[in-house]
């Protein structure tokens, strides 16, 4: 038997936890197989060493969150009981970083099917609605191939297309410039490594932020490539991405195409990549919906509302005609439609 101790801010943090007539202790005790006492404004973990292992994440992760927001809604607490359940069972999708700490899980069997996809294609596109988090797991699973040593470089890939809004003249040199485009493949990046870690990367080139005008004439081996907000790409674009791939190298496109900023009279690269290559051996297509959102609980209600109105279709069903991710008969588990290498 093992034990550990979770010391907490105070004791309206334990209660939060809690929640009201324990109920949410009680569910942590059931699924984390785990014995958790109170002692002052410390939890006592007692079980097997593995248990205690996760408990401790789990509930490391359920304090930062009572600590940042005040408060612990129902709605975070089963997202991330769901991800718990999923380890307890036996099925540890669990994708390993540089922190055990941080060890990223998949909250949803639309998240699994995407990293397991990952996992078994060099070729994957990803297409969803925002907050159902196709860039941070691509991310992530770039930071594990580099952590076994199957890569030996990540290039995170955006195009600078504004959203709506001209920005205008920016300051500073080219980088500089583009670099609210590409910020948000950073915060990602430095959700899952410490920022000093993310710094000493990219200054050993290890990691490579770049707008995708800068892709052009480059062959990359041994990488590990992502391209991000990939319905702002043209098909001209899209093509001269993809072959950009060398020996040895993953690429993992990602898009929303409820959120595409090209002028009308231009067709997504996005789009045009799914019809194209739909069927070609080495190939994966996963779509995930808004049952896969992992943000705020609002952003699901958001994007349903979205949803309801003309608009409202999936980037898949728009580029064909075929369905990629299927509810499967029995289990219910989308089961990824890909087009395996021989």
């Amino acid at each position: 038997m093992t034990q550990a101790k979770i010391p907490f801010r105070s004791h309206e943090d334990v209660r939060s936890l809690f929640g009201t007539r324990d109920a949410n202790l009680r569910r942590l005790r059931d699924v984390l197989q785990l014995d958790i006492t109170l002692r002052g404004d410390d939890l006592l973990l007692h079980g097997d060493a593995q248990h205690v292992e996760r408990g401790t994440e789990v509930l490391t992760e359920l304090r930062g969150l009572i600590e940042k927001k005040g408060m612990l809604s129902a709605d975070e607490f089963d997202r991330i009981l769901q991800g718990t359940m999923v380890f307890v069972n036996g099925g540890d999708d669990s994708i390993e970083v540089f922190h055990k700490a941080r060890r990223v899980l998949p909250r949803s069997p639309g998240q699994r099917a995407y990293v397991q996809a990952i996992r078994d294609h060099d070729l994957v596109f990803c297409a969803g609605p925002a907050g159902s988090g196709k860039t941070y797991l691509a991310v992530a699973m770039a930071v594990n191939a580099l952590r076994q040593d199957l890569v030996r470089k990540i290039v995170l890939v955006r195009p600078a297309v504004e959203a709506g809004e001209k920005l205008g003249f920016l300051p500073g040199d080219m980088f500089e410039k583009v670099n609210p485009f590409l910020r948000p493949l950073l915060d990602a990046l430095g959700d899952i490594l410490d920022f000093d870690q993310v710094q000493r990367y990219i200054d050993r080139d290890v990691i490579e932020i770049v707008p995708l005008a800068f892709m052009r004439g480059r062959t990359l081996n041994n990488t590990f490539m992502i391209l991000d907000e990939a319905q702002n790409t043209t098909m001209t674009q899209m093509k001269m991405f993809l072959t950009r791939m060398g020996q040895s190298s993953k690429i993992v496109v990602t898009g929303d195409g409820t959120q595409t900023d090209l002028p009308d009279n231009i067709e997504s690269g996005l789009h045009d990549a799914l019809r194209r290559l739909y069927g070609v051996p080495g190939i994966a297509m996963v779509e995930l919906s808004g049952e896969d959102i992992v943000r705020h609980p609002l952003v699901k209600r958001i994007v349903a509302a979205y949803d309801d109105g003309p608009t409202g279709r999936s980037v898949l069903s728009r580029a064909t005609s075929q369905t990629v991710v299927n509810e499967h008969p029995t289990s219910g588990v989308p089961a990824v439609s890909t087009a395996r290498l021989d």
